[in-house]
């Protein structure tokens, strides 16, 4: 059975470190406050002249080295983002040019915002699998910080930019949970609840980029909800149970959230990958940022299980279960 295994893993942060106490000077908020509700302590801020796709580039090109590939040997990039360069053409295509992948490989743009990485993923995922593709380039990346709105203090704290990069590779299995690579993958959405969490813009529309809006406490209360469901749903789909999972790869919304996941999987928190104190919410990097980060870091072992699950604007939420 064909597999898609990790083959590189790389993240990239903007220089610019935002620390609440520089927001407690422009906005009506304080430190502790933030750490208390969502475990954020800082974030990261593009700078001025810095596009999505530079961020994106720079996060492939480290998971080029870590994979020992080039460009070239790339047959395909796939971009999650809610914040891309330009309406058209694709975010994708634009670092399909900057780090100089093959003219006539395929490149598109997914947007599932805060849930794009595992939503494309899965994209990359049955593409290798159906024997379309034999490498796949699947990046998050964000600059969540151009769609603040910072007379909204509910929502100004909370978001970070950045970029995660993976390289998925065609490999055999067995076809049983303990093959390498992606095992499973499951996405949902509830176009229902498009009201919890928005841009008050877009091209279809009013032809502006628009400012991030959010219901915080509901948004809340369905991620806890929809994320207990989707973690039950996976280890139902792998015949698993709870104490399977080695590592828990959240998206990195807020720490609360993170808690309530690990103690429905009976996982304690040093099992957990939790960045959110440093990077704040990156949105649709927030996933390949966490890999990135234990990657760097050695926490993962061959053959150790790996839960991934985010949810965001739609309402969109998945998860994919992976062996290292």
């Amino acid at each position: 059975m064909k597999r898609a295994i990790f083959k590189g893993v790389g993240g990239y942060l903007p220089e610019k470190i935002v620390t609440n106490a520089d927001l407690e000077k422009i906005v009506d908020t304080n430190s502790d406050w933030i750490i208390q509700r969502t475990g954020i302590e800082q974030r990261y801020f593009a700078a001025e002249d810095q596009a999505t796709s530079d961020l994106a580039a720079a996060a492939a090109n480290k998971a080029l080295t870590h994979a020992g590939l080039d460009a070239a040997d790339i047959d395909c990039i796939i971009v999650a983002t809610t914040t891309p360069d330009l309406t058209f053409p694709a975010t994708a295509a634009i670092v399909q040019a900057k780090i100089g992948m093959k003219v006539g490989t395929a490149a598109f743009d997914v947007q599932a915002v805060c849930s794009g990485f595992v939503y494309a993923l899965t994209i990359a995922n049955s593409f290798i699998v159906s024997g379309q593709h034999k490498r796949i380039l699947v990046i998050g990346a964000e600059i969540m910080s151009r769609l603040l709105d910072w007379n909204d203090r509910t929502t100004c704290l909370l978001f970070g930019d950045g970029a995660g990069a993976v390289i998925l590779e065609l490999a055999e299995g067995k076809g049983d949970v303990n093959d390498r690579g992606i095992l499973s993958t499951h996405l949902h959405s509830d176009g229902a609840n498009t009201n919890l969490l928005y841009t008050t813009g877009g091209p279809g529309t009013n032809g502006i980029s628009g400012k991030l809006v959010m219901l915080g406490r509901d948004v809340y209360r369905h991620a806890v909800q929809r994320l207990a469901e989707v973690v039950e749903e996976t280890l139902l789909a792998n015949n698993l149970e709870k104490t399977a999972i080695d590592w828990l790869v959240p998206h990195q919304a807020n720490k609360r959230i993170i808690e309530s996941t690990a103690e429905k999987l009976g996982l304690s928190m040093d099992k957990v990958i939790l960045t959110v104190a440093r990077h704040g919410n990156t949105s649709a990097a927030s996933v390949p940022l966490a890999l990135a980060d234990a990657v760097e870091n050695n926490r993962f072992k061959p053959g150790e299980l790996l839960l991934l699950e985010a949810m965001g604007a739609g309402l969109t939420w998945g998860s994919a279960l992976v062996r290292w």
